[in-house]
């Protein structure tokens, strides 16, 4: 069972070399499918072909060995929630993260990334700095 949410944020510092994959390809960690999309999206818009496929293989890699969270009914109610807290206190933050937030709170895990200061506007999300 994961303990802890992988954002966005962190695997692409994995992709680029800055992080050890084996820190976060366990069992204690899981990932959005909304990162899922995030990442594919990289492959796709991967300026060159080299470059497409070395992105690529670093993708699936992750994807074959970190468990994906489905958006269920209950993540969409926290998002709506958090949506409209920070939009109302002007402090809203991409619609990308606020579900990626919405599912880490959902499920009480912490959420790993490197965006602390972005995510740390939400109330009662665990994060973990990397």
């Amino acid at each position: 069972m994961a303990t802890r949410l992988i954002d966005t944020s962190v695997l692409i510092e994995i992709e680029r070399g800055a992080l050890p994959v084996e820190r976060f390809a366990d069992e204690d960690s899981a990932i959005s499918v909304i990162t899922v999309s995030e990442l594919l999206h990289g492959v796709h818009h991967a300026d060159g072909e080299a470059r497409r496929v070395r992105r690529r293989a670093v993708v699936e890699r992750l994807l074959g060995a970190i468990e994906q969270i489905p958006i269920t009914s209950e993540v969409a109610r926290l998002h709506a929630g958090i949506w409209a807290e920070l939009q109302g206190a002007g402090a809203i933050i991409d619609a990308h993260d606020l579900w990626i937030a919405a599912t880490a709170l959902a499920h009480g895990l912490e959420l790993a990334t490197v965006n602390v200061r972005h995510f740390e506007r939400i109330p009662g999300l665990s994060l973990l700095a990397c």
